[in-house]
């Protein structure tokens, strides 16, 4: 008995043991993961934010020695990030600021990361042409955690969560979840700032937040080309990224000079997009005579209906509504339509839309277009980033058009009055790309083959979910400027004369107007007579006169002119409409082109054949016009088919070395790249 009444006394020892040691590891966590208390005047100190150019002393940029009176095509990237991003580091990229300016100059850019081996020869990316204009938009959220982490002298530096972001300690996971643990270690921080990296006000991070912008612009200043040929622009920008219920409402802001605020609002201090907006608007765009912006949504096939959701919607007084409709149609008049996490610009199988269904919607769905999803409604969901939840029809740049219609009749402003862009996304440094063939990922880790044919990745505790191989290279930004200049192509967002694609250099147009003849294609002064008599995309036509029959729509396009580029197949009018009873409507019409013009590629060489168009333009009048009702339409210009970037990965494998996704009839092996044009909006009579 005593031996036993031992024993017992030992384990209780022990069991006491190791609840202390318990008890010790959770306060201790408790103490490493403290999170900043949010002052409830935060807003008031950011709308004292300085605003003034950097570097006044820099030459004024000359006037461009070739301006083009009926506006030129330029492209560019407005949505890029580097090392300075605490996603792009945690896996592993080096790339910074001026290595993407480079490379979209048409520098060859190695992929390394920082824990390649010394014997190790990472891949090197090559743009397919260099870019006009560019933005480097690395997120304003842990902009100083990123920098104290990778400090050794920063107080911050051993600190659990910097050791986690840095890799030093690891989680029981494998290896290739590893980047996205150390990226969880500031996430799980959401939209607070950490005690024990930032400090008890958090002004430690604030402070390396402002380093990292100075230094942001004074790369920005450095690549702007001020000479006459205008050869290349840079644009001051960075992204705010907030995320809520794991649905995605970021945005990229863009700053029309190089008189900005001093400091970027990040999530962690503006909760709320409307907070954002009202900043932008009161520091910058109405705060001060030098100082404009504009912010441009991105992701909402991530957002589970958040991005669009009506202010109709919401319970707030019909005043309040018609202010925040306001503000968002002044700060925001563009959104990015497709970008390498998947396209936004519309989705089959939602029951609250309206129309017959278009197969060409199934274009880059992360979820897979087969998957049955319950409709949201009228209500938003959460989960978008998981990619989980309901699916809901504000989460579509479509339907959001369609459902500005709606905003302003109800409140007499439309919020989504909205041109059309298009972006990479990179985490490379690697904005546009360009190319299918050749394709190395924008994540760091997925410049490997393998990586980059991965179906699905699911990481323990829900942080994240994907699907690799449904990743696409992303798009690129068009807009149509006077000139290459910074003043110019801001002006042409300003006035939405903007469009996306999907990658290829596509060069559409869009008109519309009462008066214009119907055999304007054929005619030497097209654009002349187009801008004269007609509005151009991002523009509204004036209410039908009495009598008018429809309008006459002019859809023109010229296919990338470069070596590899594919012919044009057809262009296609997309209306978005509302019935009496407010329901979502969408029809498409070919307008152009031939949808059956027998064009194909080989699904082993990838060689593309059949017959195309160099250029294709159409007049068109709507079949189904109602001079009442109000209505929204953009183009849509299809290339013939062509194989999709997984596909050239699979054909290099031999195949016995190929992974499931190859053989996957959920996964599409050829695409149709493309392009959107803004919108042009009927009024309808009132």
């Amino acid at each position: 008995m005593p031996r036993l009444s031992s024993l017992f006394k030992f384990a209780a020892l022990l069991l006491l043991a190791v609840l202390l040691c318990v008890a010790a590891a959770l306060l201790w966590l408790r103490w490493e993961y403290q999170r900043v208390q949010v002052q409830d005047d935060a807003m008031q100190r950011w709308y004292r934010t300085p605003v003034r150019a950097l570097q006044p002393e820099l030459a004024s940029a000359a006037p461009c020695a070739q301006r083009y009176p009926h506006r030129k095509a330029w492209f560019g990237g407005l949505h890029v990030h580097t090392a300075a991003s605490f996603d792009a580091t945690s896996f592993g990229s080096l790339n910074g600021v001026d290595d993407a300016y480079r490379f979209a100059r048409g520098e060859p850019l190695s992929l390394g990361l920082r824990d390649d081996p010394p014997q190790y020869r990472p891949p090197v990316a090559t743009i397919s042409s260099p870019l006009d204009f560019m933005a480097v938009t690395d997120h304003a959220e842990t902009l100083g955690e990123t920098r104290l982490c990778w400090d050794s002298a920063s107080e911050a530096y051993t600190t659990l969560p910097c050791r986690l972001y840095r890799g030093d300690v690891t989680l029981p996971v494998e290896e290739r979840l590893q980047p996205i643990m150390r990226l969880a270690s500031f996430a799980i921080f959401g939209q607070d700032r950490s005690v024990r990296v930032c400090g008890p006000d958090g002004q430690r991070c604030l402070a390396r937040a402002r380093e990292a912008w100075r230094d942001n612009q004074m790369s920005t200043e450095a690549w702007q080309d001020r000479s006459d040929n205008c050869s290349f622009t840079t644009f001051h920008a960075y992204e705010y990224s907030l995320a809520l219920e794991s649905s995605n409402l970021h945005r990229n802001v863009i700053f029309a000079s190089d008189t900005v605020p001093q400091s970027v609002l990040s999530a962690k201090d503006a909760r709320a997009p409307e907070l954002l907006w009202k900043w932008l608007d009161r520091v910058c765009i109405g705060g001060h005579e030098d100082c404009d912006a504009l912010a441009i949504p991105h992701n909402s096939n991530w957002s589970s209906g958040r991005m669009w959701f009506p202010y109709s919607n919401l319970d707030l007084a019909p005043a309040e509504r018609r202010r925040l409709a306001a503000l968002r149609q002044r700060v925001e008049p563009l959104a990015e339509i497709t970008q390498v996490k998947g396209d936004s610009e519309c989705r089959n199988g939602i029951g609250s839309v309206l129309g017959a269904p278009d197969e060409l919607c199934d274009f880059e769905k992360l979820r897979p277009p087969a998957e049955a999803i319950e409709d949201c409604g009228e209500q938003y969901g959460s989960g978008g980033m998981l990619l989980k939840g309901c699916v809901s029809r504000y989460s579509y740049v479509r339907y959001a058009l369609t459902a500005g219609l709606g905003e302003e009749a109800a409140l007499g402003v439309n919020p989504f009055k909205l041109g059309i862009v298009a972006a990479t996304d990179t985490h490379n440094a690697t904005p546009a790309a360009g190319r299918e063939k050749g394709h190395l990922g924008s994540h760091g880790s997925d410049r490997e083959l393998r990586n980059r044919l991965l179906g699905a990745v699911n990481v323990p505790g829900d942080v994240a979910k994907g699907s690799p191989v449904r990743y696409s290279p992303g798009g690129i930004a068009g807009i149509y400027a006077e000139e290459n200049s910074r003043a110019a192509l801001f002006d042409g967002m300003r006035r939405r004369e903007t469009f996306g694609t999907s990658g290829p250099r596509i060069e559409p147009r869009f008109f519309a107007g009462w008066d214009l003849p119907a055999d304007l294609c054929e005619r030497a002064d097209y654009l002349p007579l187009a801008y004269r008599d007609g509005v151009p995309m991002g523009g509204d036509l004036p209410a039908a006169a009495a009598g008018a029959s429809a309008p006459v729509f002019i859809a023109s396009a010229s296919r990338d002119p470069r070596d590899g580029g594919n012919l044009l197949q057809r262009i296609q009018v997309v209306k978005g409409w509302l019935d009496a009873d407010g329901r979502t409507h969408q029809a498409v019409y070919d307008v152009a082109g031939d949808a059956h013009n027998g064009a194909r590629v080989d699904p082993q060489t990838c060689a593309v054949s059949g017959k195309g168009y160099v250029q294709l333009c159409a007049s068109w009048r709507d079949p189904d016009f109602d001079p009442a009702l109000p209505a929204v339409y953009y183009a849509r210009v299809l290339e013939n088919p062509s194989c999709r970037w997984s596909h050239y990965d699979c054909l290099s494998l031999a195949p016995e070395q190929r992974p499931a996704t190859c053989s996957d009839p959920q996964v599409p092996w050829q695409i149709q790249e493309r392009a959107w044009t803004s919108p042009i909006w009927y009024p309808g009579l009132r």
